[in-house]
């Protein structure tokens, strides 16, 4: 029998390639958090833990959102995987109108529920309209609302007791800085040092739990916004967002590559081990899970 040989370095890339596991199906849990109106900014001001947390999996500074530029449509892209004309949420919409559970672009929390009748589902939101009619409202998902402190209070009660498969969080306060001072100011960026601080907190709590290594974090902002306090236009100011991800499979110091904000969804769905619908538009990018190239 004629033996083929194979030289040492591809020997070596061959068995490092068959031992490399997949991220599909690694998670038990996903925290999707979402800070309105951060934009890109992290970068620009001191944010610690939203930093530390990033460069110990991978990170993106040029990550697009939904436009227009405002939250009804852009949560909707977040937590729905396609484009505003796909979800047809507005502000006005989503804090009237209850979200069509039979719609053929479900949120991920409905993707979850479908897959499990009995996961532990929770939504923390400062902006109402989220859980009003942006998450549908059949699912049995645990709710919370208030200011940014109030949500921060009830999440970390809530994990006392429960390993939720899906956390969502909204924080808003950072948001208002913007309207009220501008974006990009020294107030709007120092109140984005104040929600990483609540970041922070939130993500200790996974670490005394010991779920950590079971979880894939998600921090993410809807838009950002101009000088003059203003969004819904399509400036880089307004489009271009931060995308941050950290789990054990996923590399650290890693760059995502051309992700837009409808590709979390599907990201969640695949680190939980489920399919993602065929209606989805958003997809997932390179430089999250080291099998997706």
């Amino acid at each position: 029998m004629k033996k083929i040989l194979i030289p040492a370095f591809a020997a070596l890339a061959l068995l490092a390639t068959s031992c490399t596991k997949t991220s599909k199906g690694a998670y038990k849990h996903v925290v999707i958090l979402g800070v309105d109106g951060a934009g890109a900014w992290f970068s620009e001001t001191t944010s610690p833990n939203t930093f530390a947390i990033s460069s110990e999996g991978t990170s993106a500074y040029d990550v697009v959102t939904s436009f227009p530029t405002i939250s009804g449509q852009c949560w909707g892209s977040m937590l729905h995987g396609v484009l505003p004309e796909d979800h047809k949420l507005t502000n006005e919409i989503a804090s009237t109108v209850p979200y069509d559970t039979e719609s053929p672009y479900p949120s991920i929390f409905r993707v979850v529920r479908e897959a499990d009748p009995d996961a532990p589902l929770a939504s923390f939101s400062h902006w109402g309209p989220i859980n009003i009619g942006i998450i549908e409202n059949n699912l049995g998902v645990v709710e919370g609302t208030g200011s940014d402190p109030v949500v921060r209070d009830q999440i970390l009660s809530y994990l006392e007791g429960n390993d939720p498969t899906l956390l969502f969080i909204q924080f808003d306060s950072v948001d208002g800085a913007g309207h009220a001072n501008g974006y990009g100011t020294p107030n709007h960026l120092a109140q984005i040092t104040t929600v990483d601080g609540m970041i922070g907190e939130i993500y200790d709590a996974y670490r005394r739990k010991g779920i950590l290594d079971d979880t894939l974090f998600i921090i993410t902002a809807d838009h950002g916004g101009t000088p003059d306090g203003s969004h819904g236009g399509d400036t880089p100011a307004e489009r271009i967002v931060f995308l941050g991800i950290h789990g054990r499979t996923i590399a650290p110091g890693g760059t995502i590559s051309g992700a837009e904000i409808r590709d979390i969804p599907a990201i969640a769905a695949y680190a939980l081990g489920l399919e993602a619908p065929q209606t989805w538009t958003g997809t997932i990018p390179a430089g999250i899970f080291p099998e997706i190239r």
